[in-house]
């Protein structure tokens, strides 16, 4: 089942539970039919690669996907977290807006 989700790739989020409560980040990647986003820096994880053609092995740091509810949206004008809303405008385009302050989130 997939669903539409309001957070999109290159928002600024903050975690709201989990192991990494309070840390905000930029979304690199959406996966809707998951609903499950990841965050640069969130819910980072040790991958240790074997050497290949492409390149050298080691342990490389990569970023986990983490539940869209449990991130939440930074409002672009407080900077605090908030829910989505979304706004048809008079030229009937569609456009996210913030619930807490009702500023446009662009992206």
């Amino acid at each position: 089942m997939s669903t539409k989700l309001k957070i999109k790739k290159g928002d600024t989020v903050i975690v709201i539970t989990g192991k990494d409560k309070g840390k905000k980040g930029s979304v690199l990647q959406v996966l809707p039919s998951e609903s499950r986003v990841r965050v640069a820096g969130i819910n980072v994880a040790k991958r240790h690669t074997k050497p290949s053609y492409a390149g050298s092995g080691g342990v490389v740091d990569k970023e986990l996907p983490i539940h869209v509810s449990n991130v939440s949206l930074i409002d672009p004008k407080t900077e605090k977290p908030t829910r989505v809303g979304v706004k048809v405008l008079k030229d009937g385009k569609k456009v996210r807006v913030a619930k807490k302050s009702g500023e446009v989130i662009d992206n």
